[in-house]
């Protein structure tokens, strides 16, 4: 039996019931029920746990802990992402760390891929040990990492099965282009935000003008040296001021090179001069007037951005220069030949890559392309036709626009980590595409004699990922797939991402599953928020305004906090502010919380909003609360003691307050289970708040006190039992949300029912049918409002806690009258009434404090207790709060759209407030009246 500490100290005990859990075994497919599976989205080998990750963890775990509850063959499947070219990122950096000369170039493929194994044998699970210490109860046996060779075989059988199909075809196009990478990336990849440029006008003189006609033309453009690669400039067909000049050359400015003026419906008038060059190679819109009007090619940059060295045309002043360099002197140039007109400041996009923040160069490259045409307009049906559905349903708009513009995929990446692409090349460039290299000599006759070399390119992280929901199930090997379910665990219940993957992933893997295994790979998808600061601003770095989740459940001192937040800062001079904001919120440090106070506020955060606001304040909060139950538990397990319940027996309970508590958690537990269908992590978190700390803690166990002071009474001994009874099904409740603190004092209430195992083996409390329990509960609210109001009239009154007073009761219906009968013990105990008395009919009360509760009146009478001033000041004010009341539901009902539109149970609900705030106000003026 486990023993509970006096406090609630969640350092002393999470970590080991943790470890507990996993080696029992508990986190695995359990038993013969319908499957209920969830994708962990698998973050990067080179990550650590950020808040966003503990938000969803939280929210995935709270399923999978709710459904394991309900019966469910649950499995949440775990995995780690190779993350290409973050990992080569972070490799690279930790060898010029080093100090050895080691480069990735001097390595060589090979000695480097081989770095990469030995750093992810290091440090690579360090994400998966934090998961653990938040309480993720995935099943780690089965977790995949997206290069093990299982997850291999399916990314080459993928890429194999497209290929034949004619989806995956390979040729020249632009990309994007990281010049310090040297990797194409995806669109998605590079974020684009508006910077300080300039717009330079640049003048192009016309080959042999005739007489009378325009000798040159101004050029408009913000990237002077793409000049060189100029094939052709524009004008649009119907601008007046142009049009004898379209067919006509001009000569591109310090090169010479004569290109011809053409016409296109492309060009804006209205910016610059109306006048544009065209550089194919070099600008994606470009390239697309180009193909239109044949226009040749000229690539003018090597693969870091310096311009090439190997076209007779371009100055040698300029060759090997840095584009920007090149710029530079470019401008200088032109400007010495007459030929720049003028240079002013101007706003532009720069597009940059999300990992190196470089400046990216749309580049001609050869590249291995997905066809989306056709994957995409399935990926849309998809989704149109209910088959996958999106939480919040506004997220299909965004679904939709993205499928409906899509390109074709560039999954090609000049990469050395990760899936090398499956194709060979001969001696003459033709290329073959297998399973491996003595398939493609099989299967295209190529002798041992012929030499052939493997593609040096990888495959794009987002394509092997695009796999996961069958590539961790064992497709294509029909043994694999048998041993770890897939045909029960696809499609997965649920996925639960963010919406700034939606297109990374979240379709892909649509498109990919309906193609290669003919499924959806989800029945839903959640779609979370971001996780901002408390004033809504996005946690970065640089802002200074990290927050740690492991810093939030264990804690950390002021100064080691500092340190966390000033290292590694791109521009180091931002240091000591970010010290003075960080001492300033968190003087003290951070104290520990534990995981379950995080998990609640995460939890409670989750509304069907876009961003996330998280305040410590709440976490705090949340931990207050897993003390209040830790206390509640010990004052049951005290009134309890030397108890066993046998639950085999039916418990018929004796009291009111029992019959009363047993059907509000009948009422909540159908409330949580709305809410877990709907995805409501904000409602059931309010839920079972409002039931633990008001219903439960506030005032069953208050109502309780009666029943136990006759401890060898029929009632004392069926209260204890409802106590244990209730209390189980709390902690039952409240388990997917907070595992720990539960499983902890469950351990403690578990014996006294005979019961034994772990608290997330047990079922989940469902609603039952309590109707017989509805008198009862009608008499217990009413025994809650009487209560609650003298309550709130002694603490306004300041009477202390223990000091007696009396009371009397005026106008009390037939039904008043039976209820003070029946609760005249409770109320004298909970109220600390010394006398009751009914006023008779048209008898004045003394001056008293006065409550109003239906048509009954409760009076305190004042004297010997307060000033009588003081009484009539705290009439008017609760006369002024009732006043507003009044008026607020008057003016909702005298809304024709509320009426109209408004469910007719909660019109009827507020005529009925209306009613009650209208009785009240008319008690307490009749008081009032009286003094």
């Amino acid at each position: 039996m486990t023993t509970l500490q006096p406090s609630y100290e969640p350092g002393s005990f999470e970590s080991d019931l943790y470890v507990k859990w996993e080696s029992q075994g508990l986190f695995r497919p359990q038993g013969n029920g319908e499957a209920y599976t969830v994708l962990l989205p698998p973050p990067n080998v080179t990550g650590t746990l950020h808040m966003g990750h503990a938000f969803q963890h939280t929210l995935m775990d709270t399923l999978v802990r709710y459904h394991r509850m309900r019966g469910y063959r649950t499995l949440w499947q775990m995995g780690t992402d190779h993350a290409g070219i973050a990992t080569e990122m972070v490799v690279s950096r930790n060898l010029a760390i080093a100090g050895q000369g080691e480069t990735r170039e001097s390595l060589g493929r090979d000695a480097f891929i081989a770095k990469v194994w030995e750093w992810k044998g290091q440090s690579g699970d360090t994400i998966e040990r934090q998961m653990r210490r938040l309480g993720a109860s995935g099943d780690w046996s089965r977790s995949v990492f997206t290069m093990d060779p299982m997850a291999s075989d399916a990314v080459i059988e993928a890429f194999v099965r497209l290929h034949e199909k004619g989806l995956i075809y390979r040729g020249q196009r632009l990309v994007n282009w990281d010049p310090v990478l040297k990797t194409a990336i995806s669109d998605l990849e590079v974020v684009s935000e508006e910077e300080d440029g300039s717009l330079w006008s640049i003048r192009y003189d016309v080959v042999d003008p005739q007489a009378g006609e325009p000798d040159h033309v101004i050029v408009a453009t913000t990237r002077p040296e793409t000049l060189l690669g100029d094939t052709a400039v524009m004008v649009h067909p119907e601008d007046e001021r142009y049009t004898g000049l379209i067919g006509k050359r001009v000569r591109v400015p310090l090169i010479g090179r004569e290109v011809p003026v053409i016409a296109d419906d492309y060009v804006d008038r209205e910016f610059g001069t109306g006048v544009v060059k065209v550089t194919p190679a070099h600008d994606f819109n470009d390239n697309a007037v180009g193909q239109r009007h044949n226009l040749p090619v000229i690539n003018i940059l090597t693969d870091t951005a310096h311009i090439i060295d190997t076209l007779d045309e371009i100055p040698s002043a300029y060759r090997g220069l840095d584009r920007f360099a090149a710029r530079k002197l470019m401008v200088e140039d032109l400007e010495s030949a007459g030929a720049l007109i003028e240079t002013k400041p101007h706003k532009l996009q720069v597009p940059r890559g999300d990992r190196s923040g470089q400046v990216i160069e749309p580049y001609l490259t050869d590249q291995w392309f997905v066809k989306m045409d056709e994957l995409g307009r399935r990926g849309l049906e998809i989704v149109e036709k209910g088959d996958v559905r999106f939480v919040p349903s506004n997220w299909v708009s965004t679904y939709r626009h993205w499928l409906e513009n899509i390109q074709d995929w560039t999954i090609s990446r000049q990469l050395w980590w990760g899936h090398r692409i499956p194709a060979w090349y001969d001696e003459q460039g033709r290329v073959f595409v297998g399973r491996n290299e003595a398939e493609v000599r099989e299967t295209n006759g190529l002798s041992d004699s012929v030499a052939l070399r493997q593609e040096a390119d990888v495959l794009e992280t987002w394509f092997s990922s695009a796999m996961f929901p069958f590539s961790t199930q064992g497709w294509p090997n029909a043994e694999l797939m048998s041993a770890r379910g897939f045909d029960s665990n696809l499609p997965t219940s649920v996925l639960v991402t963010g919406f700034d993957i939606i297109f990374f992933w979240v379709a892909r893997m649509i498109m990919m599953t309906d193609e290669l295994v003919g499924q959806v790979p989800f029945k839903d998808v959640y779609i979370t928020g971001l996780v901002r600061d408390k004033d809504g601003k996005k946690m970065s770095k640089s802002k200074g305004n990290v927050l740690d989740p492991l810093d939030i459940i264990d804690g950390i001192s002021a100064d080691a906090l500092v340190a966390k937040r000033t290292s590694g800062l791109l521009k180091p001079t931002d240091a000591p502010k970010i010290e003075k904001a960080t001492r300033k919120e968190f003087p003290q440090g951070i104290a520990p919380h534990g995981a379950d106070a995080l998990r609640l506020t995460m939890a409670s955060l989750a509304g069907p909003g876009r961003d996330v606001k998280f305040d410590m304040g709440r976490a705090e909060g949340y931990k207050n609360f897993c003390n209040k139950l830790w206390n509640a538990t010990r004052f049951v397990l005290m009134n309890t003691e030397g108890m066993t319940v046998d639950l085999s027996v039916p418990h018929v309970p004796e009291t009111d307050a029992e019959r009363w508590i047993l059907s509000e958690l009948s009422r909540t537990s159908t409330e949580v289970a709305e809410h877990f269908a709907a995805y409501r992590f904000d409602l059931l978190a309010q839920s079972v708040y409002d039931f633990a700390w008001t219903t439960f803690c506030d005032w069953f166990l208050e109502l309780t006190k009666p029943a136990l002071a006759d401890a060898q009474s029929s009632a004392a001994v069926s209260t204890r039992k409802t106590l244990l009874i209730v209390l189980d099904a709390l902690l039952r409740l409240l388990h997917p949300l907070i595992p720990f603190v539960t499983e902890q004092l469950w351990q403690a209430v578990a014996p006294r029912l005979g019961l034994q195992g772990s608290l997330m083996t047990q079922s989940y409390p469902q609603a039952t049918d309590v109707s017989a329990y509805a008198g009862a509960t009608a008499d217990v609210e009413w025994l809650r409002a009487v209560v609650s109001s003298l309550r709130r009239v002694r603490s306004e009154l300041n009477v202390s806690p223990g000091k007696q007073v009396n009371l009397l009761i005026g106008s009390p219906s037939a039904s008043d009258t039976a209820r003070l009968a029946k609760f005249d013990a409770a109320i004298r105990f909970l109220n600390k009434i010394e006398s009751i008395r009914v006023l008779a009919a048209g008898t004045d009360a003394p001056p008293a404090a006065a409550a109003v509760v239906g048509d009954m009146s409760l009076l305190v009478p004042l004297e010997g207790l307060v000033d009588l001033d003081a009484e009539r000041a705290r009439l008017d004010k609760e006369l002024k709060r009732i006043s507003v009341e009044i008026t607020k539901c008057e003016s909702k009902l005298a809304s024709d759209t509320f009426v109209a539109n408004a469910p007719a149970a909660v019109v009827e609900q507020e005529r009925q407030r209306l009613v009650d705030w209208r009785a009240q106000f008319e008690g307490l003026s009749a008081t009032r009246a009286k003094l």
